[in-house]
């Protein structure tokens, strides 16, 4: 282990170097955060902010959390240089604040999925993280599986060739959630386009490289998520009442280098079953994501092939690490704030030409 990322001990015991975290919004999500970061050596999460008192609670209770808030910004004072990194972990239309006072105040940040609810409030995020000098990491957690991997070390050789056409399906048959606040736009920004769409969006967007994107299309449709509903289904009984968001949503965006992406998003839809892929067409090749296949001609024949043997990791796990490493050790930032923007321009490009009725330009 490197020293610079530990500490000698008396007797030649090595110690990770600490590293403090704060949580902001202590919800579902955080808690996964939080049994990631207690199994790291050197690592303790010493503060929680959330505007539920039973949230606080649950952090005094389940995690020893004594450094309670109400308000985000009082820990961030209060507990001060007593911090050294944040998790965001709130609905989505916190992140862009929470991660602002957070960047500002010198901490470094890994902000949870999408990064903002619009592509100015992200850049704003990534320029505070520069002009701060500090780590700003985006939870986006797909690009660090193992078949990800394998499919961008195939296209970074060249073995698929030009990347032509990806279909990105992020589709539930019905998945509408009966919890939080998926379903109220105006706290989430919007509907599955966002909320799951943005996950296979972002790991197509690495997985070729991450190009520019220059345009897009699409449309939204909702349907069935503001009625009420007596169908049988894993998730009943959602809040049709202030359902405001889509039930699904299709999108196109065109790249600078002449790449093609399709996205498919629903919480909803009439279909076999859920579905959650990407599928990559190259010049000389294509690939399937889900099951790891790969398509080619070989010797004139057209053949379909797998790899034999896929590193085993578990994502979150290499997510969490990846930001401790990076906050604490100053390892190279795999989920930049630049990628983020990314792909918060092309949600906002997809929304903006459903509401538009016609193809954006994105600048």
């Amino acid at each position: 282990m490197d020293t610079e990322v530990a500490v000698i001990k008396e007797g030649g015991e090595v110690e990770a170097k600490p590293l403090r975290i704060g949580i902001i919004g202590c919800g579902g999500i955080a808690q996964t955060h939080i049994g990631y970061y207690k199994k790291m050596p050197g690592v303790s999460v010493v503060a929680g902010a959330d505007i539920r008192p039973a949230a606080l609670e649950h952090m005094k209770n389940a995690h020893g959390v004594n450094f309670v808030y109400d308000d985000f910004n009082e820990m961030l004072k209060e507990v001060g240089d007593g911090i050294d990194a944040i998790s965001v972990a709130t609905p989505n239309g916190v992140h862009h604040a929470a991660a602002l006072a957070a960047l500002n105040a010198g901490k470094h940040v890994l902000c949870e999925k999408p990064m903002a609810m619009n592509a100015k409030q992200a850049q704003e995020m990534a320029d505070a993280a520069k002009a701060n000098g500090v780590h700003f990491v985006i939870g986006f957690q797909h690009r660090f599986e193992p078949r990800s991997q394998v499919i961008r070390d195939l296209i970074n050789s060249g073995a698929l060739g030009d990347i032509l056409y990806v279909r990105s399906q992020a589709l539930r048959r019905r998945g509408i959630p009966n919890w939080g606040v998926f379903g109220r736009k105006e706290l989430q920004g919007g509907g599955p386009m966002i909320d799951i769409g943005v996950h296979i969006l972002e790991a197509s967007h690495s997985l070729i490289g991450s190009p520019k994107p220059i345009s897009a299309t699409g449309n939204t449709f909702t349907f069935m998520g503001d009625k009420p509903s007596t169908v049988k289904s894993t998730w009943p009984n959602w809040d049709y009442e202030t359902y405001t968001v889509e039930d699904m949503a299709v999108g196109m965006i065109r790249f600078d280098n002449g790449t093609m992406l399709t996205l498919e998003s629903s919480f909803c839809a009439h279909i076999p079953e859920d579905v959650f892929n990407i599928q990559i067409f190259g010049t000389k090749g294509g690939a399937i994501w889900d099951s790891t296949q790969i398509f080619t001609d070989y010797n004139d024949y057209m053949i379909n092939a797998s790899p034999s043997f896929i590193p085993k990791w578990d994502m979150w796990q290499y997510k969490m690490q990846h930001f401790v490493e990076v906050a604490r050790d100053g390892r190279k930032n795999e989920a930049p704030a630049e990628d983020g923007v990314a792909v918060q321009k092309m949600l906002d490009g997809i929304y903006a030409a459903a509401a538009a009725g016609k193809e954006v330009t994105i600048s």
